[in-house]
């Protein structure tokens, strides 16, 4: 019997299940069940493993290996800490979301009381504690590090700054009785990022300690493992998607926009450099697969956000709704996130709200350029990563599965004359993530990657 793989997504509202063939490379059955974190998240597992098994005959004798991800009951949520927001602390804050965090919090200089309390009242999953270059800055991560010490926090905390310091950082720490771990520092020059230590720290803290914490570990014995937070597993697949494999070419660069429940998330895989001469590139240098994540836009959990956002008389205009009716469904979301739109009131209210999640994310996410004035002229100053020749933009999530007008969604991302500053993607080629894999194969990565991509190739829908 060929290897078979059962991939599965702990997401905020649903459990999504894919089972793939990875020898013939195909999927041979997928299903999914609210997530069922406040109860026991083990219900909602094996509500989609049942629909698996009545819809493809397998059961989990036929699995040779299950391998999850989770961003069930709130994600990975970070708090970062660093010397000056410019510098440290938005490297810190690159460093965790793209290892698939939730950055609930961002501290610079030395930390307060009022700061702490602060911290203790988020009560994060992890702390980020950076600060100073290498040789650098010695106090503020030191007096940081004792104010953490002295608090009642036991959340773990990762390390990442002036290495000629870290280790005294650990002792106080660790003697003060705190889960902690050192690792590179995440700006040892100034202008220079490292993040790649600090990703690998974050997920191993979240595969031993971060799963347990979210009651995920009473469903570990029906896996082989929970691997990666899901948002990092969509980075993973984005890059892998975008870069290839030793044997094949990748598909180039790309963005990825991921409408949730509770967040809209964007990656962009790309170095971000200007596509024009002559401009000047200002600012920390960009990743190159960079993820921003926007708790503020997710289509669920947040819908009577965007509702204030956009404005009533917008949503009302957009939808053709009364405003009885709008508000009367946003109040539904509002009680019951899980709520599956059936009519086509509710399919094309959904439609609005991700439309414009959609538009507001990708101008967080995208650089902006600005012209200013000189002694020699006027100049061209960039800020953030130049995605307007990015060729490829994948729409991943529920909302490009089972709604409408998935074109009209993804559009609302491409490039605006109105707000020609805001550098986001001007003729992209339009793709959808029909079958809901993109997670599922960033997990798979992890194992198989060359048969990740090719499946990934072959299950991408253009629109």
């Amino acid at each position: 019997m060929p290897p078979i793989f059962m991939l599965v997504d702990f997401g905020s509202t649903f459990t999504k299940v894919t089972v793939v063939d990875i020898h013939e490379e195909k999927i041979l059955g997928k299903a999914q069940a609210p997530t069922t974190v406040e109860e026991d998240i083990t219900i909602g597992f094996l509500n989609a493993e049942r629909e698996i098994e009545k819809t493809t005959g397998l059961t989990r004798d036929s699995i040779d290996s299950i391998l999850a991800c989770s961003s069930a009951a709130g994600g990975l949520r970070m708090v970062a800490i660093g010397l000056v927001p410019e510098l440290t602390v938005e490297a810190a804050k690159r460093a965790a979301l793209g290892a698939g965090a939730k950055v609930v919090g961002t501290y610079s200089f030395e930390l307060s009381k009022q700061d702490l309390e602060e911290i203790v009242k988020i009560n994060p999953d992890i702390i980020l504690l950076a600060g100073g270059i290498d040789g650098g800055n010695k106090t503020t991560i030191t007096h940081n590090a004792k104010m953490l010490a002295a608090s009642e926090l036991t959340t773990p905390i990762i390390v990442a700054g002036n290495r000629v310091v870290s280790e005294n950082i650990y002792e106080t720490l660790k003697e003060a009785g705190k889960d902690v771990r050192v690792t590179d520092n995440v700006m040892p020059e100034l202008g220079k990022l490292e993040v790649i230590k600090v990703r690998e720290t974050i997920r191993e803290v979240f595969a031993s300690h971060i799963v347990k914490a979210k009651g995920l570990d009473k469903v570990r014995k029906y896996l082989d493992d929970i691997v990666l937070p899901t948002p990092a597993a969509v980075l993973m697949a984005a890059e892998l998607l975008a870069k290839g494999t030793e044997d094949e070419p990748g598909i180039g660069d790309l963005i990825v926009v991921d409408i949730g429940g509770a967040t809209t998330d964007i990656h962009s895989i790309s170095s971000g450099e200007p596509s024009k001469p002559g401009v000047i590139v200002k600012g920390l240098p960009e990743p190159y697969a960079k993820r921003t994540v926007e708790g503020d836009l997710g289509i669920r959990y947040n819908a009577a956000n965007i509702l204030e956002k956009a404005g009533l008389k917008k949503i009302i205009k957009d939808t053709g709704l009364s405003q009885e009716a709008v508000e009367k469904r946003i109040q539904q979301i509002t009680k019951n996130v899980n709520a599956i739109s059936t009519s086509a009131e509710e399919k094309i209210l959904d439609k609005v709200l991700a439309v414009f999640a959609v538009k507001t994310a990708m101008e967080r996410h995208a650089g902006i350029i600005k012209e200013m004035y000189t002694p020699t002229g006027e100049v061209s100053v960039q800020y953030g990563k130049d995605l307007t020749k990015v060729s490829k933009m994948i729409g991943v999530g529920g909302i490009f599965c089972y709604g409408s007008d998935q074109s009209e969604i993804l559009k609302s991302a491409l490039f605006d004359p109105q707000n020609p500053w805001s550098l986001k993607p001007q003729g992209a080629e339009l793709f959808i993530d029909k079958e809901y894999i993109m997670a599922h194969m960033g997990l798979l990565a992890s194992k198989h990657p060359i048969k990740a991509f090719r499946i990934l190739k072959k299950y991408l829908y253009k629109l």
